[in-house]
């Protein structure tokens, strides 16, 4: 009789979970976004969460959740129910550079929050204020040796920050970095002249550069942009071997069923190769790229490795 008890028990326990994600969406879905409106996240974000309402049947709300380079939004996904209703814009800070940058972390990026694609790669551009008389990243790099420069970032521990410590690194400069809480209000900053460049991203940047309110030298990927093809790669630009990349993906709390990881998969994917919705982020210079769980979970522990190499290289401290 025994042996009849545990499989029925069983099933009774899954069947709810069978049942939830089976009518998988009924309600509103909230999107937390780590960073300020205006940056490459948000911006990210709110491209795909209006494709997938119409997809799912459901309101995708954008919920901005800026600082601590991301760890806000980042630990409130991790205590969020497991439900699909909360998922998570992610990025490169606070998956794969916070956990060597940070003594202590609320959440575990490996065990806390579960992959469900990548969603784009993000081209960054080395961008100055028209008042640096720098017009190469060679000169940039001459300047710095010679002058005290500063700047921004989306925050400490941002792509934005790391691809700066990489170039102190590399160049064998000191600009000082100057965090703020999102790519937007530091760009906004970088207009004004409050500081003097940016790591930033196409998104927040490219407008500005057509412009003129602010210059760009190089971009920081390995190979150059489609959308600046012009800009050389900081690498071709004189500081060899040089590579930052930038990413979001999208995430859901540790426990929610594969079932709803499956789903909000196929919609994501179908979402990001849609032709208006990859046009309208290759012009804000975010290259589409969806993914399997499977793939983005391995790209963001191969990352983890490597942003952790450069972290210890560059002597940065632990924050609380």
């Amino acid at each position: 009789m025994n042996k009849y008890i545990k499989p029925l028990a069983l099933a009774c326990l899954l069947a709810p979970i069978a049942a939830t994600a089976a009518e998988y969406p009924n309600k509103p879905i909230r999107m937390l976004v780590g960073f300020a409106p205006g940056g490459g996240t948000d911006t990210t974000a709110r491209a795909m969460g209006g494709k997938l309402s119409e997809r799912l049947g459901q309101q995708v709300i954008i919920d901005n959740r800026p600082g601590a380079a991301g760890n806000i939004a980042t630990e409130i996904t991790a205590r969020a129910n497991p439900d699909g209703y909360t998922v998570l814009m992610g990025t490169i800070a606070a998956l794969a550079i916070n956990p060597s940058l940070y003594k202590k972390l609320s959440f575990d990026p490996l065990k806390d929050v579960l992959p469900v694609s990548r969603a784009v790669d993000s081209t960054n551009i080395l961008v100055v204020h028209p008042s640096v008389p720098a017009k190469t990243v060679k000169e940039l790099i001459a300047l710095a040796k010679t002058k005290s420069l500063n700047g921004g970032s989306s925050g400490v521990g941002g792509a934005g920050h790391l691809a700066l410590e990489l170039f102190n690194l590399q160049a064998g400069t000191k600009i000082v970095h100057v965090p703020y809480k999102g790519g937007g209000p530091s760009i906004v900053d970088l207009v004004a002249g409050n500081i003097n460049l940016i790591f930033a991203t196409a998104a927040s940047s490219v407008p500005h550069i057509t412009t003129g309110r602010i210059r760009a030298l190089a971009v920081t990927t390995a190979k150059r942009s489609g959308l600046v093809p012009d800009l050389p790669t900081i690498s071709e630009a004189g500081l060899k071997g040089f590579e930052a990349n930038n990413w979001y993906g999208v995430l859901v709390p540790a426990g929610t069923p594969r079932a709803i990881i499956n789903r909000l998969n196929k919609e994501v994917v179908a979402v990001l190769n849609l032709p208006d919705v990859k046009e309208f982020l290759f012009k804000q210079g975010l290259d589409a790229a969806p993914s399997t769980p499977e793939n983005f979970g391995a790209y963001i522990r191969s990352e983890k490795a490597q942003w952790e190499k450069v972290i210890k290289a560059a002597g940065l401290y632990h924050t609380n």
